[in-house]
């Protein structure tokens, strides 16, 4: 997350609203683990990575809808899931992302 604040920081000041996507759980094996993070500002600059970018296209979708709704989601992304072997997710496992606003 520490490598995330520089830009957030930079989007804030500027008046961006930003959405942050973190690794909350991985079963079998994943791209990156627990606490993995990227940053989605509303104009969809993204900073950061999940997955090493097999689902952060995925994650800009749902941050786009988070910027309308405001309401948290969790997302699962493995190997049987169509949309993640879509975007690459051929790892194995299962990740789960947890998407909500930065209200801080």
């Amino acid at each position: 997350m520490r490598d995330l604040l520089d830009d957030i920081d930079r989007w804030r000041a500027a008046g961006c609203a930003v959405v942050i996507a973190r690794v909350v759980d991985v079963d079998g094996s994943g791209p990156r683990g627990p606490g993995a993070a990227m940053a989605i500002n509303d104009r969809l600059e993204v900073t950061g990575s999940v997955s090493g970018g097999c689902i952060e296209g995925a994650l800009v979708t749902a941050a786009e809808e988070i910027f309308q709704t405001g309401e948290r989601s969790v997302h699962t992304f493995g190997y049987s899931d169509s949309e993640a072997f879509s975007v690459g997710l051929t790892c194995g496992g299962t990740i789960r992302v947890f998407v909500e606003p930065l209200d801080w």
